[in-house]
């Protein structure tokens, strides 16, 4: 099934594009997920402890960089159920950061706070498109149907 998603789109500064999704948490809250392209992993924001759980034991911590050389200890998480428009997400892993330096930014240029970004992990996972001409992320729930072989 397909489900389209509209997309906001933030300018931050003058040619720099920030592509906003809305999801509604279970507690009847909305949150702003960045659309990124170009991460790996999903990232969720490790302040909203009410949206996520932890792993029982300590072998929940992976490694992450972004596009600075440092690496980062973050932990891993497992989404509480979730949904964007009609689609329900569940058992959706993130790691956690703490995202107050990215919604400083955010808060000052668009007045805005993001509680996560969408990396390739669940961009490829739901076999995602943007369309910018008509402002929407589409979204299809593949689970059932394949999964990509591993080499």
């Amino acid at each position: 099934m397909r489900y389209k998603l509209p997309i906001q789109i933030i300018e931050l500064e003058d040619d720099n594009f920030h592509l906003i999704v809305l999801s509604e948490f279970s507690q009847g809250e909305s949150g702003r997920w960045i659309v990124d392209t170009g991460a790996s992993k999903t990232v969720f924001d490790e302040n909203l402890k009410n949206n996520y759980s932890l792993p029982v034991e300590n072998g929940g911590l992976i490694h992450t960089a972004g596009i600075i050389d440092i690496p980062v200890k973050t932990k891993v998480a497992s989404m509480k159920p979730f949904f964007f428009g009609k689609l329900l997400v569940k058992n959706l892993q993130v790691a956690l950061i703490d995202l107050s330096h990215i919604n400083k930014l955010y808060s000052g240029a668009a007045n805005i706070q993001v509680c996560g970004l969408l990396g390739g992990d669940f961009l490829m996972k739901y076999n995602a498109i943007v369309d910018y001409r008509k402002r929407i992320l589409l979204l299809e729930n593949t689970e059932k149907r394949f999964k990509i072989p591993r080499k």
